[in-house]
């Protein structure tokens, strides 16, 4: 994993007293919490192609339709479109060098992942690059496998 982001000595999500470290894995908290990502190619969730829904790993906000998924090739899971409504915020992201747009869950302030504009293939041009470890996934009959 990547190392997290910390912002004056504190994690990027992170509010002392709000129980995520308690409440997520430690892979899943530095993700979510920390902004850290996980290595290509590694997650549960990228090869996955039933129908159903990508939901928050930390809140379980509905964010993207398995129809919106797409193989980018990058090594993780990429979707073209968010579910209807907001369900995530974007915010830059000038860390590491790079100018890139984050993807956080609008819900619970979770990072996701980044945006990237440079999918032709799809119908928005969009590509939401998100991490396994931030996401669950249920299927039609409610059956829910964590990223």
């Amino acid at each position: 994993m990547k190392n997290s982001r910390h912002r004056k000595g504190r994690t990027l999500n992170d509010n002392p007293g709000d129980g995520w470290r308690d409440k997520l894995p430690e892979m899943k908290y530095s993700v979510l919490r920390e902004g850290a990502t996980e290595r290509p190619f590694t997650g549960k969730l990228l090869h996955n192609k039933d129908e159903g829904v990508y939901l928050c790993g930390a809140c379980n906000a509905e964010l993207f339709r398995s129809e919106h998924k797409f193989d980018s090739e990058s090594g993780w899971p990429s979707f073209y479109d968010v579910v209807a409504g907001r369900a995530v915020d974007l915010r830059p992201d000038n860390s590491h060098g790079m100018r890139r747009t984050e993807v956080i869950c609008r819900s619970c302030r979770s990072h996701l992942g980044h945006l990237f504009e440079d999918a032709p293939q799809t119908p928005t041009n969009m590509r939401y690059c998100i991490n396994s470890l931030a996401l669950s996934f249920r299927d039609e009959q409610n059956n829910v496998t964590e990223g």
